[in-house]
């Protein structure tokens, strides 16, 4: 087959490597508007389910994605300057940049055609001489958008506003810390990606970021300000920009079709998750795999992205289910502060309805002993959900 893929971020590049494993002729090309070394992030996580099934489908991206990694096992949350650390969560982080590249070189090994610094401007043009065409050009997608009766998309814009920083100071774990300021809560998502620096999301709601000024904020100012509403969790450490300072809204993208004739989505261009779940890579990932597993039962094109659709659908839809639970509770946040640190970790721990009080108590004891002892001097709470 001749495969055009627009859009060099994991699930393009992945499913790139995956079909020319798959068969060596296949003709691919790859189409990114950005450099080699362009990315606009900072780290990505993963957790053991996602690299488990990186190992089984290209061992040689995943021993050198592995080897990149900087991995933990505890949730903290920082609430009310107390800190309550959760332990029996496998994450790993991995530097944007790094991960990318290592997908880049595993292509040229391949034989995949990268093509870098290319704005396709015309998507029925590249389609037109393609026996497929993969939609994976992120959120935005053009893709998407030039399909777009037949694709039937939904794109929810939510309230807070996010922004996407880096720091040099470590934070171990996977870090949610809240903290009240005179212009309302602040959230911070962080964790370490590198043996040098961590991702630090901060994320409010628009009457906060209003009251901080951000709209007639640099770049600089405001790494600055958001630097000082986080000193005590930075330790004086400052925040970084990547040149690419700025405030966003989270948009949550789903279709009502995933296929149209001889083209598909992949990743943002077809669904997203909230990050406050670290799930938009890990989905990217999983998708590429999918669609190169229907390919290999499948040689007819409609068919494989019917059944591409048809199986991978229901999974999707559970995680974005279980990511806007979690989006809710975030952007819903200030009506919680008012409890106590160890029922607001309990409560943020099973946001997304997929960790119940079970598999809490098994992931990690002593912090739901804590959490029962605290249930003991409050006798007038329902029951934990198991």
């Amino acid at each position: 087959m001749k495969i055009k893929i627009i859009g060099g971020g994991p699930a393009g590049l992945y499913f790139a490597i995956l079909m020319k494993k798959l068969d060596p002729a296949h003709h691919i090309i790859v189409y990114e508007r950005d450099g080699p070394n362009d990315t606009f992030g900072w780290g990505i996580v993963f957790s053991d389910q996602t690299f488990s099934y990186l190992r089984d489908h290209d061992l040689d991206s995943y021993q050198q994605i592995i080897s990149s990694c900087e991995i933990w096992d505890n949730v903290d949350v920082v609430h009310r300057g107390q800190r309550i650390s959760i332990g029996g969560n496998k994450f790993s982080g991995i530097a944007r940049i790094r991960f990318l590249n290592i997908l880049h070189q595993r292509c040229r090994q391949l034989g995949v055609e990268l093509r870098f610094h290319t704005n396709v401007t015309d998507v029925r043009e590249v389609a037109a001489d393609a026996d497929l065409l993969v939609g994976a050009d992120g959120a935005n997608s053009l893709v998407r958008r030039t399909y777009q009766d037949a694709f039937q998309p939904s794109l929810d814009v939510r309230a807070n506003k996010y922004i996407w920083l880096g720091t040099p100071k470590l934070f171990h774990a996977l870090t949610l810390t809240f903290r009240a300021h005179a212009d309302g809560l602040y959230i911070a998502h962080s964790y370490k990606f590198s043996q040098t620096t961590s991702t630090f999301i901060v994320e409010c709601d628009p009457a906060t970021w209003s009251r901080g000024g951000f709209q007639f904020k640099s770049d600089q100012e405001t790494c600055a300000y958001l630097a000082d509403v986080f000193k005590e969790d930075l330790e004086g450490q400052p925040l970084l920009s990547n040149n690419f300072v700025k405030w966003l809204n989270f948009v949550l993208v789903k279709n009502a079709r995933w296929f149209h004739q001889h083209v598909v989505l992949l990743g943002d261009a077809l669904h997203t998750a909230h990050f406050s779940i670290g799930s938009g890579t890990k989905l990217a990932l999983e998708d590429a795999i999918a669609l190169a597993s229907c390919f290999q039962r499948h040689s007819d094109v409609t068919a494989a992205l019917a059944e591409f659709e048809r199986v991978r659908r229901p999974v999707v839809e559970a995680l974005q289910q279980a990511a806007y639970s979690s989006l809710i509770l975030f952007e819903n946040a200030r009506d919680d502060m008012h409890l106590e640190p160890i029922p607001f970790a309990y409560k943020l721990m099973t946001r997304s309805e997929r960790i119940d009080y079970e598999k809490l108590k098994k992931r990690d004891p002593n912090f739901i002993a804590a959490y029962d002892r605290w249930r003991q001097t409050h006798p007038s709470l329902p029951p934990a959900s198991t």
